[in-house]
């Protein structure tokens, strides 16, 4: 992937130059980037140090003396919750405490081969503290844009590693918004989560390493929860590339979860619809998934449809007991990384006897909230 924007591509514009300051096509289309073509080999892995960048063939280029902050190599731990029986993929086993370090470590590497010297990123928690720590490592300054009414706890790393923090009225498309015109009026990048296409190439690893710890192969299920669908796009796109390369014969069938409180894209999904219309935001615990509006929605839906997969929905206290429950067993995790549990403790026939499936506990509990 040496030349980085050759790839880049969007739904339906063609004749607009990408580039690190393009934060959309031309057309108001968002940009994703092409599949890799290649994968690492089993023998080659063997010798290379567990972490994300042990798959440096399907990734960006690094710059050369990037050491990173021990970003991927989560752990993949048997658990039974009740009748259902899973793997729980510990992703809070990450530097800053989430998954989010994937997309960020892979973005900002990425941003800083460019020259990038000041990013800004627009979160309700977990992306903001992943940014500005890579951000940090990197030597940029960081801007972070976050709901007012966001849980004071998440502001605490972002803060720590000296991004300068903006609280913003409104809703998470407010909040949106807002970072696009600050990036608009300064030289910063637009660091996003959920714009940017270099963040998937992080999240994508996740299907990696699940490949390589079940032996080669992929599970039957993966249960993730969504909102911008950070992780639900980054997942199918590293199976996807698994199948084209011939490591997999199929995908693992994706079950996205949505808060029922905020769950536009379930909402399209029972519709029966290929597009995701916005939703009032009712209030949920699950506040980090809590988006009226996906700008990928779409795109989601058809990674879904993909997989012959599903879109459900999960009470905030069926959340509250899958967290106090994960907890019992050991597992301290933000109220949205209990999100995936309550589906299957909801319902248990996703793990059907004899069935794989994988779980990502995202959060850490410490992140409060």
């Amino acid at each position: 992937m040496k030349d980085l924007f050759s790839s880049y591509r969007s739904a339906s514009d063609s004749k607009t130059e990408a580039g690190p300051d393009k934060i959309r096509a031309g057309d108001g289309s968002l940009w994703s980037l092409a599949d890799a073509k290649t994968s690492p080999s089993p023998r080659s892995l063997r010798s290379r140090p567990w972490g994300l960048w042990r798959y440096r063939e399907v990734l960006p280029d690094a710059p050369e003396d990037y050491v990173g902050l021990g970003e991927g190599g989560t752990p993949l731990v048997p658990l039974t919750l009740g009748r259902a029986r899973f793997d729980a993929k510990v992703e809070y086993m990450s530097p800053t405490g989430s998954f989010k370090d994937r997309g960020a470590a892979v973005m900002l590497a990425v941003a800083a081969s460019w020259g990038v010297d000041r990013c800004a990123v627009d979160s309700s928690g977990n992306a903001a503290a992943a940014v500005a720590a890579y951000a940090a490592f990197f030597g940029m300054r960081c801007d972070v844009f976050v709901p007012t009414a966001n849980s004071p706890s998440k502001l605490a790393q972002p803060s720590m590693h000296g991004a300068e923090v903006h609280r913003i009225d409104g809703s998470r498309a407010d909040v949106a918004q807002a970072a696009m015109a600050f990036v608009e009026g300064s030289d910063a990048f637009y660091a996003s989560h959920v714009y940017c296409p270099f963040f998937y190439e992080g999240t994508k690893t996740y299907a990696y390493e699940i490949w390589e710890q079940l032996g080669g192969r992929a599970p039957d299920s993966i249960v993730l929860p969504v909102g911008n669908g950070t992780l639900v796009l980054g997942a199918a796109k590293g199976f996807r590339e698994l199948r084209a390369a011939g490591c997999i014969d199929r995908l693992p069938r994706i079950v996205a979860v949505q808060a029922a409180a905020c769950a536009p894209l379930a909402s399209a999904w029972e519709e029966g619809s290929e597009t995701v219309a916005g939703c009032d935001a009712g209030e949920t615990a699950a506040e980090g998934i809590a988006i009226a509006a996906p700008p990928r929605g779409d795109e989601i839906l058809r990674a879904v449809r993909e997989t012959d997969g599903e879109i459900m929905t999960v009470s905030d206290s069926a959340v509250r007991d899958a967290r106090a429950q994960l907890a019992r067993r050991g597992f301290f995790v933000e109220t949205t990384a209990a999100v995936s549990a309550a589906a299957l403790l909801q319902r248990p026939d996703l793990c059907g006897e004899g069935r794989s499936v994988v779980v990502p506990l995202c959060g850490s509990g410490l992140k409060g909230g």
